[in-house]
């Protein structure tokens, strides 16, 4: 009987022992994600010279390519309009050329679709236009191999920066 009540006590501290492991685990990689976000706000809001609380970002997959729109929150917002607008069409330039360094600062890390986009680049199109609020990014591509570098780049960026946007092409 003892023997007993002893294994049922050890079988309860090592259950209790590995949900609170499980806890910590839970616990560590939330912290992990929020410190991950934070980062990719920090350094984006310094490479892209406007605040990203006081604009939104979508990212659009569409059968043709997608879009990169970043509007500012506030219709009067000049600054940040005009700070949006600079900074797409210099991203429109950059990645029309195949150089990726900003959103490889942003995110610490190569995003995928890039090689791809890189060495492929005369086969994507990218367009900027002005928007009422800021501006956008129009990627367009006929090549297949390019059209699905697209879509796992803008879905990378849809899941970094938590946009909520369709991970599935829009029409």
């Amino acid at each position: 009987m003892i023997y007993l009540a002893i294994t049922f006590l050890m079988l309860s501290t090592t259950a209790s022992c590995q949900t609170g492991s499980t806890a910590s685990q839970t616990e560590q990689e939330a912290n992990k994600h929020t410190t991950h976000s934070a980062e990719v706000q920090k350094r984006g809001d310094q490479k892209m010279g406007f605040s990203h609380m006081k604009a939104t970002h979508h990212f659009l997959l569409m059968k043709d390519g997608g879009a990169i729109e970043v509007e500012a929150n506030e219709a009067q917002d000049a600054a940040s309009r005009a700070a949006i607008r600079m900074h797409l069409a210099h991203i429109a330039e950059m990645f029309a050329d195949g150089n990726f360094d900003a959103p490889m600062f942003i995110h610490d890390q190569t995003p995928p679709g890039v090689p791809v986009m890189q060495r492929l680049k005369a086969e994507i199109k990218y367009e900027f236009e002005k928007t009422e609020r800021g501006g956008r990014v129009r990627i367009k591509t006929s090549n297949r191999e390019a059209l699905a570098a697209v879509h796992d780049f803008l879905r990378f960026q849809i899941k970094e920066h938590e946009t909520g946007d369709p991970l599935e092409i829009k029409d």
